[in-house]
């Protein structure tokens, strides 16, 4: 009976061992420190409808005349802080180097309310006005930063980038580019915006393995709780490609691999043409819930990182493309 007990407590600790293991495999990911740039890190807060927004801004050293805005809203559970180091630093380092500002805004709650019906998370069961906390952001960045107006662009991930389409579809006279990064468009039956109809210029990016936001279109569940039915990305695409007035199939480039070895590959499809807004999405082939970066990887469990590409780089290109 005491070899027996001793057996299963080997087992039971083996077990456990095993399991914290694994644990730890999926969900760590490379946590760098900030770099050291010459630039301004901020805090601050605004109270819009009686509720105390918090944000965060790297202002580059540089920062002289009107420099464009950039806001970038991360997924569900994070913060400002998340947002900024979940993309290892890269826009604070394109800041100072192009000379923008950018700004880490915090959702109600850790949420944002972007265009899904379903979910139970705050921001969207009491329907936060996150569009008009947005535009009270942009005043008090003129105002602080002297950002200039006609150059606001919106970044966003996952729940961080349903929020950027909210702005786009509700907001279009505030922004001159918009970027939504593993997140597809609402089906038709989960949208809940009011659809402007003004073409906006849209960069996608989203990974054909990302298991919280179906590629090929469907239910998105996060943390076991369905947020409803979302399009493919190439539906997501044309539809803002048909509003800009584009009626061809658009122009697809498969990209050189400049990492064989992570097993993603990158292709795009874009729609460009003078006097009309562009259109682009960056399929990731293999790529999960994650943040392209040409070294770091996220979390094992939101699937394969790409570092093919610098996704930062390839928003702000998008946004600034002669910077």
């Amino acid at each position: 009976m005491k070899t027996f007990l001793k057996i299963l407590a080997i087992f039971l600790l083996l077990l456990m061992v095993t399991f914290l293991a694994a644990r730890h495999w999926l969900f760590s990911w490379d946590e760098i420190s900030p770099p050291q740039l010459p630039g301004t890190i901020e805090h601050g807060a605004l109270v819009h409808q009686g509720h105390e927004r918090q944000w965060l801004s790297y202002v580059p050293a540089n920062n002289t005349g009107s420099p464009p805005l950039l806001l970038f809203f991360r997924g569900s559970g994070a913060d400002g802080a998340m947002a900024r180091s979940g993309t290892f630093y890269r826009f604070d380092e394109l800041a100072e180097k192009y000379g923008f500002v950018v700004v880490y805004p915090t959702g109600y709650e850790r949420h944002w309310n972007g265009c899904r019906k379903a979910g139970t998370y705050s921001a969207n069961l009491l329907n936060i006005d996150d569009v008009g906390y947005v535009r009270s952001l942009v005043a008090e960045m003129v105002e602080r930063y002297g950002v200039d107006p006609g150059r606001i662009y919106a970044a966003g991930m996952s729940n961080g980038g349903h929020m950027v389409y909210r702005l786009a579809f509700e907001a279009p006279d505030l922004l001159a580019g918009a970027a939504a990064v593993m997140a597809n468009l609402p089906a038709a039956d989960n949208l809940d915006c009011q659809l402007s109809d003004v073409p906006v210029p849209m960069f996608m990016l989203t990974g054909t393995e990302d298991a919280i936001n179906p590629y090929e279109g469907g239910d998105v569940v996060v943390y076991g709780e369905s947020r409803g039915a979302v399009q493919s990305a190439l539906a997501s695409a044309r539809y803002w490609a048909t509003l800009a007035g584009y009626s061809d199939e658009g122009q697809l480039l498969v990209w050189p691999e400049s990492n064989p070895d992570d097993g993603t590959a990158i292709e795009s499809l874009s729609w460009q043409s003078a006097g009309k807004a562009s259109v682009t999405l960056v399929t990731v082939r293999g790529g999960g819930h994650t943040f392209p970066h040409p070294t770091y990887s996220g979390p094992r469990i939101l699937g394969r990182s790409s570092h093919e590409v610098d996704a930062a780089e390839l928003v702000w290109s998008f946004f600034s493309p002669d910077p």
